[in-house]
């Protein structure tokens, strides 16, 4: 079922994206450098893909909404196996886990189209020829 609205998941995007990079200095395991770089490298993806997707709070709108939330599922189940992938769960495996599943939930649960009022204000061209 999905029921959360594209404008919101993009607000959260920016939010978590912000977070997951400054997260090895939050929590303290920046000292764990796969740890560190895994977390920092899919905030910045985040981040990246949020300013470049086509949909309410995007900058450059080239990226279709359906493409994000797959994006956003294959991140998220990388990001939820990173620790035991790249073998640092034994000294930090809570962040990445809960922001996987985060973003797995997130790409599950949220509209594949932008809203309406948006589609009306930016028509799109089709790519199909």
């Amino acid at each position: 079922m999905r029921f959360i609205p594209t404008r919101f998941h993009g607000i959260l995007d920016y939010i978590v994206g912000l977070v997951l990079i400054i997260s090895p200095w939050l929590f303290d395991f920046s000292d764990v450098s796969y740890a560190t770089w895994t977390i920092v490298a899919a905030g910045i993806l985040i981040l990246l893909q949020t300013i470049f997707t086509d949909f309410e709070v995007g900058v450059i709108h080239k990226i279709p909404m359906q493409t994000h939330l797959m994006v956003d599922f294959g991140l998220g189940v990388i990001l939820a196996l990173s620790p035991w992938m790249f073998n640092f769960d034994e000294r930090v495996f809570i962040p990445h886990l809960i922001a996987g599943i985060f973003a797995i939930l997130a790409s599950l649960t949220t509209h594949r189209v932008p809203s309406s009022s948006y589609m009306a204000k930016h028509p799109h061209q089709e790519t199909v020829r």
